[in-house]
């Protein structure tokens, strides 16, 4: 009898060894995801009624970082902190070194966690940025987060500093910036699976996203300042809830990585093929210089993990996004503008259902990057112009911006 035992429980031990090494072995487009909570210590972000941003926002960071660790076994979770602290003595420096914790973590994916407050008690929802530069009239409403210390934000009044920001932003669209784009939408779309009021995607010049080196964005769980919204913020079902619609927004994410980087194999062995012999000799007059149009390496730009898949690291440098020089005057004489309202890793019919009401006023347009298919709307000489034309469009696609073109590429 007691043989028996021991038998059924090696059988076991043998059993539960062999799932958690078959869990172990899942795959993920993601390896370490950074959770942020945001404020802490004595920056306590919004508060209301006693209750404070920095209390809530630990909470679910928690939680979120504990169901991302049992369920995606080998993806590693970093927080920027797990109790009530700051990490500096001013706000610039404290956000700095959240985005040093992350870079340093080698993290492919950062979400920072935040509470709303409004003036107005009527205001509500939940909304997720990204690192962009919005029009004066896109910024929040009901004076959001009226509460907080806007250090958070970074400084557009002085021109040079201005100028290598935006050069950063136009980069960060043929980069990681694509892959921030699509976190917010998962998470977006969670939120309302759980019946949460979405307050949509909005671009923001927030220090800690410039200064992170991967995918990133930063949450709004809901309003502090929301007689209904704080009850269910500060209760445990709410938390948990918050957390499980972040988690399930980090898989979906993951799903997409994996499923676009499926997406660009074929490509990329396409391009690591020799080139015919007459092209080698130079026979082929008509070939196109390297990079010039779509058929441009998908190599040559976009986020790549160390392995070469989708992720958070790029083969450019921040530094080096920051610094590029303008193109020269002869090539702006030949530009003109359009406003980008899909991009993607495949060719997408120009009457595809997929643009809605624009369907069939579509034009493409190639770029490098791996979502080197690019669709816009309109065709304009200045940016002006464009702009106006971007508020039109973004009624239907509220992620639409402007682009700058030239013939039938995107250009920087």
């Amino acid at each position: 009898m007691r043989t028996r035992l021991y038998l059924l429980l090696a059988l076991a031990a043998v059993t539960v060894l062999r799932n958690v090494a078959a869990a172990e072995n899942i795959a993920h487009g993601v390896r370490v995801v950074v959770i942020d909570a945001g404020h802490g210590g004595g920056d306590p972000g919004a508060h209301y009624a006693g209750t404070y941003e920095k209390t809530l926002t630990l909470k679910v960071a928690l939680k979120l970082g504990k169901l991302i660790e049992e369920g995606m076994p080998g993806v590693k979770v970093v927080y920027t902190r797990k109790t009530d602290k700051a990490l500096a003595a001013t706000k610039i420096a404290d956000l700095q070194a959240r985005a040093d914790i992350a870079n340093k973590a080698g993290g492919d994916l950062f979400i920072s966690i935040h509470v709303n407050a409004a003036r107005s008690t009527a205001a509500r929802g939940v909304e997720t940025l990204v690192m962009g530069e919005s029009p004066k009239e896109q910024r929040y409403n009901e004076n959001a987060l009226f509460e907080n210390n806007r250090d958070d934000l970074l400084d557009m009044s002085d021109e040079r500093t201005a100028a290598i920001i935006r050069a950063y932003i136009q980069n960060l669209q043929f980069t990681y910036g694509e892959y921030s784009m699509a976190l917010a939408r998962c998470i977006q779309n969670n939120y309302l699976k759980d019946k949460r009021h979405s307050r949509g995607i909005k671009p923001q010049l927030l220090r800690v996203l410039y200064a992170t080196d991967m995918p990133g964005v930063l949450t709004e769980i809901g309003f502090l300042s929301n007689a209904q919204e704080a009850a269910y913020l500060k209760s445990e079902k709410g938390q948990n809830e918050i957390a499980r619609s972040l988690y399930r927004a980090v898989r979906d994410y993951s799903a997409y990585v994996l499923e676009t980087r499926g997406a660009e194999e074929p490509e990329k062995n396409a391009a690591q093929r020799p080139e015919p012999a007459e092209k080698k000799n130079g026979t082929d007059s008509a070939a196109k210089p390297a990079g010039d149009g779509a058929g441009a390496s998908a190599s040559a730009s976009g986020p790549k993990t160390e392995n070469g898949g989708a992720g958070a690291k790029t083969p450019e440098s921040k530094a080096a996004a920051k610094t590029r020089t303008a193109p020269p005057a002869a090539e702006k004489a030949q530009v003109h503008y359009a406003v980008q309202v899909m991009a993607s890793v495949k060719r997408v019919p120009l009457t595809s259902s997929q643009f809605k009401t624009y369907r069939g006023k579509v034009r493409e347009y190639a770029s490098q990057g791996r979502f080197r298919y690019k669709y816009c709307v309109g065709e304009y000489r200045d940016r002006t112009a464009a702009q106006q034309r971007v508020r039109e469009v973004r009624k239907v696609f509220p992620d639409a911006f402007v682009v700058c073109c030239r013939e039938d590429e995107i250009v920087q």
